[in-house]
Formats: structure tokens, sequence, C-alpha cells
């Protein structure tokens, strides 16, 4: 996954998550419950918003770090190409 793809959708995620925190904070305080029991109920929402949002992020890692292995698989098989090379060229 490239750098700009990652950002873009951690920017996406971002936007999503905010969104949804105001939607539901704006609903349970218009929600006729008492003001500790709200606060209480907002306090839960945006606790599990931040942990799935936390579990996005890790997924996303984990993605780039694959990729980054990929890659440097590649950078060592092009390597060893170029040093066979060079020694057919010396011999």
């Amino acid at each position: 996954m490239s750098d700009s793809r990652s950002k873009t959708i951690l920017t996406l995620m971002a936007g999503a998550l905010v969104g949804g925190a105001i939607g539901v904070a704006a609903g349970m305080l218009l929600a006729p419950d008492k003001g500790s029991e709200t606060r209480r109920r907002v306090k839960d929402k945006l606790d599990d918003l931040a942990e799935e949002f936390s579990e996005k992020v890790d997924e996303i890692v984990d993605q780039f770090g694959e990729v980054v292995e990929d890659a440097q698989e590649v950078v060592e098989e092009k390597a060893s190409e170029v040093k066979k090379k060079i020694k057919k060229e010396k011999a």
C-alpha cells in the first residue's frame, strides 16, 4: 500500500469516526435522559470509537509492514542478481 493511499485511508477513517462521534454525542445530548446517564453513554460510545479507530490503525500499520517486507525481498533479489552479473563479467 502506498504512503499516499495509507494517508487517504487514515484521513477517511478519522473523518468517519469523528463524524460518528459527533452524531452519537448530539443524539445522546438531545435524548431525554439524566445528565449523568447521558455523559456515561457518551463516554462509553467515545471509548468504543477510540478502540475501533486504534484497531483500524493497527491493521493499516500491519499491512504497511507487509508491503515494506515485500519491497525488501525484491531489493535483495535484485541486488543478488546484480552481484551475480558482476561476478560473471569479472570471470
